[in-house]
């Protein structure tokens, strides 16, 4: 028991210098009571956390520590001869070598328990113990050893190790602050040396059997430049607001014809050299073949590929990809989702991408307080996704018509929905803030929906209308866009050999039980009205989200949640997902049965979102029956994931696997590697090329002569 005597503390003196002090000390004390009473009572307890995370951020509590360090050591000089710890080189190797051993006997056990639990696997464990982050977590340990080691060491062996740990904090410290500065070089792909691109920073049309649409950026603002069509002028209309954007809208033209093309600025002098490009056949031909490359996730910003290694492959390796793919002279793009990855607001991914340090000091910092055209926030969103759009395409894809549907990361968040706080370590040991807030990212709150409005708005084409297809769905006819288009909902069709549905499943989805739907019910009437019609040879369902596999995320057809079962991480439909609506698996039921109840016409799901390529044919969804004539779907693959962007990567930590409720022959097991498609189409049959590339694994010359490692042939 310590006792103290009261008459020694009265007899205590201070002169005003320790009273000052003492002062001090006292008040910070009592500004971090209230603080952290106050952030107890309005917040809770994680918000505690986040605020000391906030203040001892990075490397700054081995700075934090060194201080305190140093402070004893200049105390020890001060005092008068103390007693001080001594130990003999016996104790000391006895010490060192019990130390070395406890800390080896810990880590051992532990990765042997997450090994042996699922969490890592062998091969995980070797890319985690090689990885930047480990060599970092060393420094930082060796650090806080030194430190410890040189309050009970004397002489020599005191000092070094003081200025090791000072040296190595330092480095610390000075890595940390350098973070955001890393450099990085990013460039738009003009592929062609042949063809003078001029001005031009990107173009990526549309195109349907009567019209042309062309979204385009230039590197100087325009005044009126115009498209020349067989000498007719289709003047441009500005889509930003100092000129740099523009898109074109050429109506009227002949089907099944190719065209050349002109850009011009309002001095009638070219923009760049003209090309070609053709319009689809008319509805009632009958061609011959069709080929298209597919894909999805092709996002991806180099300013949010972490110092550690997380994010997408970078620009200039994807530009190499798509180039590699478009060598195979496809007729059509189409990608299937994520067309950005730049997440700002919820969960884990926002803190990695456009909400991270090196994002901001790249692009800026989004206001959601203010309209996203016509602010700050318009050249925050040209820096973001100027990158993942502009330079990706360049004028690589100018006479090749494209469709992109969104995702949920063209709106700018992960599909998440977190019930309660949480706190994850993952981000701790990268120097990130590791409280997650609770949410619910959809439906997209307005900030987000007009972000993705604008992204599109700016750099990708929208669909052009189709005499089939509505002109009162939702997110048609909007008075900024160009007549009759749809931000949401596309057709490809391509005379009667195919009819291509395309539809976004995040922009308005409900969340209301077992009426819950990812497509607006008109759209979904549109969708089955055309596997009733029959018009093609082909009716082919190109959705961003998954039909047939699952890897337990929130935004999915299936009810499926991740359990652990014989130390392997699986699927099951036996405990709830929160927020997952009822209603949702019962809207795809109903789009598979109207595919499966066509007479005429071949049914093939083309489906994008999780980034590993697969293919099979559902034989059951649910109660409903398809053994008869069983539904063919695909995964694409994405064109930019890096590993941990792979469903058994970080993220999700599971292969991509049928879901409990349906019966899906597998003929292509979950393949995880970055790549595309190739489907090509004729009356007899679909042929289906996959092409995979995994960044850090393969050799990047590998790209430019990929092969496909899997072919799928479905005939009618």
């Amino acid at each position: 028991m310590i006792t103290i005597k009261l008459d020694k503390i009265k007899n205590i003196k201070l002169n005003k210098r320790k009273k000052l002090i003492l002062g001090i000390g006292i008040a910070i004390i009592i500004v971090f009571v209230i603080l952290i009473t106050t952030s107890l009572l309005l917040l809770g307890p994680l918000a505690l956390v986040s605020f000391f995370f906030d203040i001892f951020v990075g490397p700054l509590p081995i700075v934090y520590l060194l201080a305190i360090t140093l402070v004893l050591q200049l105390r020890q000089k001060k005092r008068i001869r103390k007693k001080r710890l001594q130990l003999d080189r016996k104790k000391k190797i006895i010490i060192g070598l019990s130390s070395i051993i406890i800390i080896t006997i810990v880590v051992s056990v532990t990765f042997t328990v997450l090994i042996l639990g699922g969490t890592f696997g062998i091969s995980t464990l070797m890319e985690f113990a090689l990885s930047p982050i480990t060599f970092v977590l060393i420094y930082e340990i060796v650090a806080v050893i030194l430190m410890t080691a040189s309050l009970f060491a004397s002489g020599q062996k005191r000092f070094y190790s003081l200025i090791t740990s000072i040296i190595i904090t330092s480095f610390l410290v000075q890595f940390y602050l350098y973070i955001p500065y890393v450099p990085f070089h990013m460039s738009p792909n003009h592929p062609d040396s042949d063809w003078d691109h001029g001005s031009v920073i990107h173009i990526l049309p549309a195109v349907n059997h009567e019209r042309i649409l062309l979204k385009t950026s230039f590197d100087k603002p325009l005044s009126s430049p115009n498209l020349i069509i067989n000498s007719i002028h289709y003047p441009g209309q500005q889509t930003d607001t100092w000129g740099y954007y523009w898109c074109f809208d050429a109506q009227g033209l002949s089907s099944n014809t190719t065209y050349q093309l002109r850009l011009i600025d309002k001095n009638g002098q070219l923009l760049c050299d003209p090309w070609p490009l053709t319009t689809f056949p008319a509805l009632n031909s009958s061609p011959s073949n069709l080929r298209i490359l597919a894909f999805t996730g092709s996002g991806g910003h180099d300013a949010c590929h972490s110092w550690y290694g997380s994010g997408q492959i970078p620009v200039a390796t994807r530009q190499r990809i798509l180039n590699r793919a478009l060598r195979e002279n496809p007729d059509v793009i189409i990608g299937t989702g994520d067309q950005i990855y730049y997440d700002i607001r919820y969960g884990v991914s926002s803190k990695l991408m456009g909400d991270s340090r090196r994002a901001i000091q790249y692009s800026g910092k989004f206001d959601p307080s203010l309209p996203v055209l016509g602010t700050a926030n318009e050249n925050v969103l040209k820096n973001a996704v100027g990158p993942q759009v502009a330079y990706l395409y360049g004028t690589a894809a100018r006479s090749i018509p494209s469709y992109f549907i969104f995702d949920d990361h063209d709106y700018f968040a992960n599909d998440d929905a977190y019930e309660e706080d949480e706190i994850n370590m993952q981000l701790l040991m990268a120097w990130i803030n590791p409280v997650v807030k609770a949410c619910v990212t959809f439906p997209p709150d307005d900030f987000m929906l007009e972000l993705g409005r604008a992204a599109q708005r700016l750099f990708m084409p929208e669909f052009l209308p189709d005499p089939n297809r509505p002109l009162d769905l939702p997110g048609t006819g909007a008075s900024d866009r160009p007549e009759n288009v749809s931000e949401c909902f596309g057709t490809l069709r391509y005379g009667d050999l195919v009819e291509g549905l395309m539809y976004d499943v995040r922009r308005y989805i409900t969340l209301t039980g077992e009426n819950g739907t990812f497509i607006p019910l008109d759209a979904e009437q549109w969708i089955i009205d055309r596997c009733q019609e029959e018009n093609a040879s082909y009716v082919i369902n190109f959705s961003p989200i998954s039909y047939g596999w699952s890897a337990g995320k929130w935004l999915s057809w299936y009810p499926d949640i991740k359990v652990k079962r014989d130390g392997q991480t699986v699927l099951s439909n036996e405990g709830s997902k929160y927020m997952w609506q009822e209603g949702w698996f019962e809207q795809h039921n109903r789009i598979l049965n109207a595919s499966y109840n066509m007479k005429n016409s071949t049914a093939l799901f083309v489906c994008g979102d999780m980034h590993t390529q697969t293919a099979g044919k559902i034989h059951q969804s649910g109660t409903l029956n398809f053994s008869s004539n069983p539904i063919s779907s695909i995964l694409t693959g994405s064109m930019g994931v890096n590993g941990g962007g792979f469903p058994s990567g970080g993220l999700r930590g599971i292969e991509a696997a049928p879901p409990c409720d349906l019966v899906v022959e597998e003929d292509l097991p979950s393949y995880e590697k970055a790549g595309f498609v190739i489907l090509d189409i004729t009356p007899s049959n679909i042929t289906i090329q996959f092409f995979g590339w995994r960044y850090g694994q393969d050799p990047v010359e590998w790209i430019d002569i990929l092969t496909p490692h899997y072919e799928l042939i479905l005939n009618r």
